[in-house]
């Protein structure tokens, strides 16, 4: 199991260490294949212009749950990083679906596995991640992280789904999976 103190560096270091990481939800996920790096200096970061009720959660200790809704309709689950207080945080964008696929079919009305966890939004959906597992520690119930087993090749570029700071290369994903919300190629 992935502790806390995993999180309290870089979101540079963490996001690609977290390629090829198991994450589950009340034993729900898989294999993360995308994440994208939020820094408090980035003004991407939603905890670049301060201290929000909506970002309170990017404020406090790493190794907890970030959970957000985007554009009003889909949650989405970031790891805090860094020291107290850096609004800093990691973007899990895609999962391999591995553990609870019947659960996740149920949850997303679908059959493909490549569409299950293909996107932060359907990821939540998937693992049934709510507002409800905002602030929550991830080395607890119901979050499990389980290290990589393997070395996976990871490759970088400009993250998606932005307008500010579109250029900086802070999206890592693993070489060749086909479970990425969008294709990347390396720069």
């Amino acid at each position: 199991m992935i502790g806390r103190e995993f999180f309290a560096r870089s979101v540079h270091e963490v996001a690609p260490d977290l390629i090829g990481v198991t994450f589950l939800v009340g034993g729900v996920g898989g294999r993360i294949v995308e994440a994208e790096a939020y820094h408090h200096e980035d003004p991407a970061a939603h905890g670049y212009r301060g201290r929000t009720e909506r970002n309170a959660t990017m404020f406090g200790p790493p190794g907890y749950a970030y959970v957000y809704r985007s554009y009003g309709i889909h949650w989405c689950v970031n790891v805090v990083c860094e020291p107290v207080g850096s609004a800093s945080a990691v973007l899990i964008r895609a999962l391999e679906p591995m553990h609870g696929l019947e659960v996740m079919r149920e949850r997303r009305g679908l059959d493909d596995p490549r569409a299950l966890c293909s996107g932060p939004g359907k990821l939540c959906q998937a693992l049934g991640i709510t507002r409800e597992h905002d602030g929550l520690p991830l080395d607890r119930p119901p979050f499990e992280l389980h290290d990589r087993t393997e070395e996976p090749e990871i490759v970088q570029g400009p993250r998606i789904g932005i307008s500010k700071a579109v250029d900086l290369p802070w999206r890592y994903a693993e070489a060749g999976s086909r479970y990425l919300s969008r294709g990347l190629r390396p720069r």
